[in-house]
């Protein structure tokens, strides 16, 4: 195989869970080759630096094989290398973010009626 395009590989390393919201962040611009955004459809080689931005932090990784179809997640793995810097900085903000959410109060009691309203209006909706 010598090259697939970016979304369908993305899939099958299980960066995402459908190739739609793969070529969705393309399109958004989460996803970077040597530091360039990339269309979903640009041809991915062996060797290839990516940055990847989801949900779960950024994975800087690099590509050691190619796969256009999707399997278990053991063999996806085994398609990338992950830097150790990148591993760390993803560990370091979930340990932030579960800080974080220990501070966080919440209320006592369900809002009632007069309260969701409030809120909506704070929001704009109303």
């Amino acid at each position: 195989m010598i090259g697939v395009r970016l979304d369908k590989w993305l899939w099958a390393a299980r960066f995402f869970k459908t190739r739609a919201l793969a070529t969705r962040a393309c399109e958004l611009g989460r996803i970077q080759s040597n530091g360039q955004p990339v269309k979903p459809a640009r041809d991915l080689h062996i060797g290839n630096q990516l940055a990847i931005t989801t949900d779960g932090g950024l994975f800087e990784v690099e590509v050691l094989a190619l796969s256009g179809t999707r399997g278990p997640a053991a063999i996806a793995q085994t398609l990338y290398r992950e830097s150790d810097a990148s591993k760390q900085a993803r560990v370091t903000a979930a340990e932030e973010r579960k800080a974080l959410s220990a501070w966080e109060r919440l209320p006592d009691v369900r809002p009632d009626k007069r309260d969701r309203r409030a809120r909506a209006r704070l929001r704009g909706r109303f």
